[in-house]
């Protein structure tokens, strides 16, 4: 596997590093309200508001929680596309347009620090984790964040373990997890998150060359710099950074919405209400691992699968692959870090709940 080249050479220099303090400043100001309004006004009280409802949680559309317009088994299989796109790109307006912004902001700050990786891979892969269970994103909206991370120079296992850490690690979800399961299933759940951050991300960073550290980069900061100086140039260097990241990610976005809602509107309707099979295990697994699904959205689904009697395996299944990955975030990897990366992912996910699915069988 080769990385691709990074599309931004971030490297000041000792003198520049010193000289964008203020710039620095000004970024991670701009982090912090960004961050700020998204955690306080929107994701935390809804996550908080999903674990309270317990075994009441619902999800009343396709892949997502809530939806703007309802969707009918009746209707044509065009209606149902494109109700379900917009019922999506509604359901995770707040979450996108989060990443949107934090995306370049963090992009814009790394800019000014001289080191964005050390030389130890579990050292970055610590760091990477770290950076992800607090934002509380789902795999979707931690796409444009980390394509902004991976410019930046930070490295290849820090990017993947923020997006696996994003969406699975996040303290509240993993609290509704051990709430609405068997601690059995829970475990095995958690499990293979752990597998997913702690074997598969070295050994796919492991199989990477390094980026190469002379590729021009649009943003650079003075030497030394006034306070409206620096104002100026991170104004400048947020711009650029937020169009590096939206050229690429808006259009994924798009095709990813479309993309979902045709896999899960050509499903059956009682797909999952059927003699547990190997390969039926394995069919859901490649489709909940494809799906762009909003956080959370992985145990709720599951959790009503369960109580609606679907059997436990398909069950386990669905909640070791629904929501890790998906193929807004997938395709990212591919067009920032490495398609192999990307299908490497994939695939691991994919063999993953096979396997946790056919350990369930054996669960009382």
């Amino acid at each position: 596997m080769s990385a691709q080249a990074s599309a931004l050479n971030l490297d000041l220099g000792i003198a520049g590093v010193v000289g964008a303090r203020r710039s620095r400043t000004l970024a991670v100001i701009l982090m912090i309200a960004i961050a700020s309004v998204f955690w306080v006004d929107s994701r935390y009280p809804a996550l908080m508001k999903r674990y309270h409802a317990g075994a009441q949680v619902k999800a009343s559309g396709a892949l997502t929680f809530g939806a703007v317009y309802k969707v009918d088994r009746t209707m044509p299989l065009t209606t149902r596309v494109w109700r379900t796109t917009v019922n999506w790109l509604d359901a995770n307006r707040i979450g996108m347009t989060f990443s949107f912004l934090f995306g370049p902001a963090a992009l814009t700050f790394l800019a000014t620090l001289r080191r964005r990786r050390t030389k130890s891979r579990w050292l970055n892969l610590l760091i990477g984790a770290a950076t992800g269970v607090p934002l509380a994103v789902c795999t979707n909206c931690v796409a444009p964040i980390a394509r902004g991370l991976f410019a930046s120079g930070m490295s290849t296992e820090s990017v993947l373990a923020a997006m696996f850490a994003s969406p699975a690690l996040n303290v509240v979800v993993l609290a509704m997890t051990f709430a609405l399961f068997p601690a059995s299933v829970a475990l095995l759940k958690l499990a293979t998150v752990l597998f997913l951050i702690l074997v598969f991300v070295p050994l796919a960073a492991s199989r990477l060359q390094s980026q190469p550290a002379d590729v021009s980069c649009p943003i650079d900061f003075a030497v030394s710099e006034t306070w409206r100086e620096a104002l100026l140039n991170t104004a400048r260097s947020y711009v650029r950074s937020f169009w590096y990241v939206f050229r690429v990610a808006f259009p994924l976005m798009m095709l990813a919405a479309v993309l979902g809602a045709v896999v899960v509107e050509l499903l059956p309707a009682n797909a999952l209400v059927a003699q547990v099979t190997v390969g039926g295990i394995l069919l859901v697994a490649i489709v909940s691992a494809f799906l762009p699904v909003p956080m959370a959205f992985d145990v709720a689904i599951a959790y009503i699968a369960m109580t609606h009697g679907v059997p436990l395996p398909y069950v386990m299944t669905i909640l070791c692959t629904l929501g890790i990955v998906s193929v807004f975030s997938l395709s990212i990897v591919g067009k920032s870090i490495s398609w192999r990366v990307a299908a490497a992912a994939y695939a691991t996910v994919v063999a993953l709940g096979t396997i946790a699915g056919l350990m369930a069988r054996s669960f009382a």
